[in-house]
Order: structure tokens, then sequence, then C-alpha cells
């Protein structure tokens, strides 16, 4: 368990993170959100003892991070903003110099590098200088380091930051796979990833707690949620379309897109309204493109939690 009591940090008149209060349960993938300057990053390196808080507590495992900072550390896995390393060695020797550092020897050591290099797909760059690689395999290389010796802890600043959509994925599912037995927190401002990979979000602003959640709990926050959405081919009549659909008794209001020739159906007091719409749209033959059911908006939701806890 990460428990997290009170967290502060101050840097003289400016409170960057102020009395945070949470905890993650092994099996929980806990997403970090808020827009810059919120205080994940220095949240982050709070819990896993690379800057002391002003004030609070962190405690992992029921080991204190300020009275037995080498035992907390020796079960974390951290991978800082930027993936920092040495660019003179290549991934290879750096990966066999953590290995060292996290006193991995014989068969163990050989295996787990074997692993990760494996795992994140390493292979084609062992021998080439870090300061080399692209972004994307810098952010790889800093990822086996911090899975390196099978920490219970995963602590990651922006892990999938630099990677193509295809390397993106690999690593969610990485992530997904190893959730299961151990405590996993990222930070990310990539909202995609929160719904992907996260079974629980935690959304600061200018320092403090603004919501703490599940992903589909904080998308039915959303004002989209179970609303309709229909698209007309060109020869479709918007204006009619908009008029008959504000009569349903169970749609609250409507927004029209010009551009994108699309009507959205908002349902009065969440109410299903899918049926409704398209019974209406069959009755009137109208020459739909498309016609879909919106589960919600987590950007949406996050750009009006920020936003009113700025206000």
């Amino acid at each position: 368990m990460i428990e997290a009591r009170e967290l502060t940090k101050r840097y003289g008149s400016l409170t960057a993170v102020d009395a945070l209060s949470f905890s993650v349960a092994p099996g929980e993938v806990l997403g970090f959100l808020g827009p810059n300057g919120a205080g994940k990053t220095t949240t982050m390196r709070m819990l896993v003892g690379f800057v002391p808080p002003t004030s609070g507590t962190v405690s992992i495992n029921g080991l204190s991070i300020d009275e037995q900072p080498t035992e907390v550390k020796s079960i974390i896995g951290y991978l800082p903003e930027g993936a920092p390393s040495y660019g003179e060695m290549t991934p290879l020797a750096f990966l066999d110099f953590i290995a060292d550092i996290r006193k991995l020897t014989g068969q163990r050591k050989t295996s787990r590098i074997g692993e990760v290099v494996e795992r994140l797909h390493l292979q084609p760059v062992l021998g080439q200088t870090i300061d080399t690689l692209s972004k994307g395999f810098k952010r790889r290389v800093g990822l086996a380091q911090a899975i390196l010796h099978d920490p219970p802890v995963l602590i990651m600043d922006e892990p999938t930051d630099g990677l193509d959509p295809n390397q993106k994925h690999e690593v969610r599912q990485l992530i997904q796979d190893m959730a299961s037995d151990k405590i996993i927190v990222i930070s990310t401002h990539i909202l995609e990833e929160v719904d992907a990979v996260c079974s629980r979000a935690v959304i600061i602003s200018r320092g403090r707690i603004v919501a703490d959640d599940t992903p589909n709990a904080l998308i039915r926050r959303s004002r989209f949620h179970n609303a309709v959405t229909i698209r007309l081919h060109a020869d479709g009549d918007l204006n009619a379309a908009e008029v008959m659909l504000k009569r349903l008794t169970g749609v609250r209001d409507v927004e029209v897109d010009q551009h994108a020739r699309s009507i959205t159906a908002f349902p009065r007091d969440d109410q299903a309204i899918l049926s409704e719409v398209s019974q209406l749209a069959t009755e009137h033959s109208w020459p739909l493109e498309e016609l879909h059911l919106e589960s919600g908006r987590l950007d949406e939701v996050f750009r009006s939690i920020t936003e009113q806890a700025d206000s």
C-alpha cells in the first residue's frame, strides 16, 4: 500500500503541492492527471524520496520514506520525467549497471536483463550509445531499468512520452500485464491512456486533489454521457432534423455542427434516448451517414473540473 498523508511541498512563497492525501492498493493502476504546473511531477518525486516534502508523510508497504529511504527505494521502480540515463553507455551496459545497483547476480541478473530487453524490444539498439537513440528508444530504456528488478511498486512519470502509437500500445499492454500483483502509479497528460490502463484517476489542480474516481465514473460526469450524435449525408436537411429532435420528450438540448454535418442530442436527466432518436430517423428517412451513442468525453470532464478549480 502507498499511503500519502497531507503531502505538501513549498518553494519559497510557491506551494507546488498542497496537503495531498491518498492511498493506492495492490492491483490498482492510479492515473495522476492535471494541467501543466499542477504538481504531478513534484508529487511523484516525493513519493519515491527524490524530493523531500515540506510537510506530510509517505509510507510504502508500511515503510516510511523519511525513516527507511533505502528499504523503500529497493522495492520501487521509478521512471522519472525525461528518463535520464548515461548517454555514453549502451543500453546493455546501462542495464547491467542498474542490475548491479539492484543487487541482481548470476542467472537472475542474466534472465531479468534478457526479459526486459525482449519485452521492450530493445534488441536492435543494444550496442548503440544511449545518446544516439531516438526519444522513443530512450524512453524504453528508462522503462526497462524501472522494471528490471521486478519491483512490487512502480511509479512512472509520462511512461509513453515520445512513443509512436504501436509502442504506446505495447507499453500499455505491459502495464496491464503487471497490474495484477503490483501497485502502479502513472502521471500522464494523455487522457486516452487513463481510459486504457488505469483503474482509478486522481485529478489535481494547483497542487490539490479535485477529483478521485474510476475513469468510467469520471466519464459519466460528461455532459455527453448518453448523448446521441447523428451525421447526415450532403442531401440531408440539418435544420429540419434539429427541429424534430428538440421535440422529443427525452431530449434536453441539441447542438449542430454545420461543418461536420452532425447533430448531438443531449438527454434530459440522463435518460436513454438512443431508441427515440433512431426511430425518428427511420420514420423520416434521414440520409444517415452515422448514428452513435456517446459514452462521454474524458477531455471535457477534465477541462470542466480543472477550470472550476482554477476559478
